[in-house]
């Protein structure tokens, strides 16, 4: 049974309200909301003149428009409760608050559908609310399933109005919002509840007691507990930013045009939003380092599935992570979703149907739809180091926006990687031969430029003395690169992207030295 997804409560509202003048017995509504919910049955209710009642194990059946009052009988055993809707003879919605646990029990199944066929001959209607689906097999006819969409940015707009209005009287706290603050505070804030966002307004207010773009990353900080209870993503801190990343021009050029490209004036526009972007290179040359400085150049969180952990030893349980992962994702979007080296991580998609019965085929499948499909603002960044190991239907257009080839650092963007690790290290790159050590360390990667200095500081540090260009050299001279070792797969990469994807820089690549 597929649920129904509607993004927008008004939509929603009108679906709800059909699906009751159609007589539908039983409804069943996924959220974690459960107040926005209820709010929303009311207004039903109270458009079709019909009574409201509420159940919870705890409280039993309550009439929700006698301010909460209890039943007069008691209700909070779920096969009395049940017993009570049956009884009841007029128009009303029950609203069955965590019904789920009891929807492995026989008799409550039993029940259920002995309810079911009065349902269907009445103006009764069940409302299930619940955080989590259990539909019962015999019951998958019977109940019709509806996801509860987050706040919108009207939602978090007004509930940030309301903050803003109780606290504008207060001395203590400072509204700073300059144009396009409030937009980028409420796109952070996008995929949570909206008592998850007012806990986070209020959050900020009492750390710095001020609300102003600077809350960004207070509210991204509440994403990170969504993440971290999903289990297969994990989520990073925008720690670099795009000073951090040497050369890469072009590609630096292509994303900061889209730095403002899930911005609601990009809307207006008649922009859709982006879909994402494949780096394909040599190991080591940045490509990790830019899906980075993405997230803090466009100010969204950045989380990084690991592919192997979506795959599990019980059938059919992969399928169900990688389903979990791509809901996670679009409930904190917008966001970027980052697979680093989906090369390793989708090798065995060829031979699938022999190694282990189709799941990772049956996985990219999911995951390649999901690619096409998507609607959420979840900007996928995906490394490769070995093209041959992708499938070709992840090369196609409309799954992703541009293929990028990262190669090896030109002579000059060698001596600005230099530069930057320098400063990072608390040196003064004015200090050393700069330009002598971009012309050494030809056919070196990013990467091995950072351990080049790394090894020549442990090498100062012993000698008790400051870092020197000699030692520098040294480390060079000491050092075999992988321009060296893996020559010819560098070559045939290289042959390959010169058709088949953007150059992420605008230098022109050294030759891989030769023998």
């Amino acid at each position: 049974m597929q649920p129904l997804h509607l993004g927008d409560p008004q939509a929603l509202m009108d679906d709800i309200t059909i699906m009751i003048r159609a007589r539908y017995p039983i409804i069943s509504i996924c959220s974690w909301e459960e107040k926005r919910v209820e709010n929303l049955l009311i207004e039903v209710a109270r458009q079709r003149n019909k009574g409201i009642f509420s159940w919870t194990i705890t409280q039993g059946m309550i009439n929700l428009e006698a301010n909460g009052r209890k039943v007069s009988e008691a209700t909070q055993d779920p096969i009395a409760a049940l017993d009570y809707i049956q009884r009841f003879q007029q128009a009303a919605v029950f609203i069955l608050k965590d019904f789920h646990p009891y929807m492995n029990d026989a008799r409550v199944i039993r029940r259920l559908r002995d309810l079911t066929i009065s349902l269907k001959t009445s103006y009764k209607t069940v409302v299930l609310l619940s955080p989590i689906l259990r539909i019962p097999d015999e019951l998958e006819k019977d109940i019709s399933v509806v996801d509860f969409p987050l706040p919108s940015l009207q939602d978090l707009d007004h509930q940030l109005d309301t903050i803003i209005a109780s606290v504008r009287n207060n001395k203590n706290v400072q509204i700073n919002l300059g144009p396009g603050d409030k937009e980028r505070i409420l796109q952070a804030a996008q995929g949570l509840t909206l008592v998850e966002a007012e806990n986070v307004f209020a959050k900020a207010i009492v750390a710095k007691g001020r609300i102003d773009a600077q809350d960004i990353p207070v509210i991204l900080s509440e994403k990170k507990q969504i993440i971290r209870k999903s289990g297969m993503l994990e989520y990073f801190e925008p720690d670099e930013n795009m000073d951090a990343v040497g050369g890469l021009d072009y590609l630096k050029t292509w994303l900061h045009k889209r730095s403002q490209a899930f911005s609601e004036a990009a809307r207006q526009y008649g922009l859709p939003y982006p879909k994402g972007v494949l780096l394909i290179g040599v190991s080591g040359s940045g490509k990790s380092l830019v899906a980075k400085a993405v997230s803090s150049l466009w100010n969204l969180p950045l989380l990084r599935l690991d592919v192997g952990s979506v795959f599990s030893g019980l059938v059919g349980s992969s399928e169900a992570n990688i389903r979990g992962v791509i809901k996670t994702a679009e409930s904190v979007a917008p966001c970027l979703l980052w697979l680093d080296e989906m090369d390793k991580g989708m090798s065995g998609a060829h031979s699938s149907n022999f190694s282990d019965g189709g799941t990772t085929a049956r996985v990219l499948s999911s995951f390649l739809t999901w690619m096409q499909e998507k609607t959420a603002p979840v900007f996928l960044i995906a490394t490769a180091n070995d093209i041959s190991a992708l499938p070709p239907e992840l090369l196609r257009k409309g799954r992703l926006d541009e293929i990028f080839f990262v190669d090896l650092p030109s002579a000059a963007e060698r001596l600005d990687i230099f530069r930057i690790h320098l400063i990072k290290r608390n040196r003064a790159p004015e200090n050393f031969d700069l330009p002598l050590l971009a012309r050494l360390s030809k056919g070196f990667s990013g990467s091995e430029i950072e351990q080049v200095i790394i090894s020549a500081l442990y090498d100062s540090f012993e000698a008790g003395r400051e870092l020197q260009t000699s030692d520098m050299i040294t480390a060079i001279r000491q050092s075999v690169p992988l321009s060296h070792t893996m020559r010819e797969a560098i070559d045939a990469l290289r042959q390959w992207a010169q058709t088949r994807a953007r150059s992420a820089s605008s230098d022109t690549p050294d030759v891989v030295l030769t023998e």
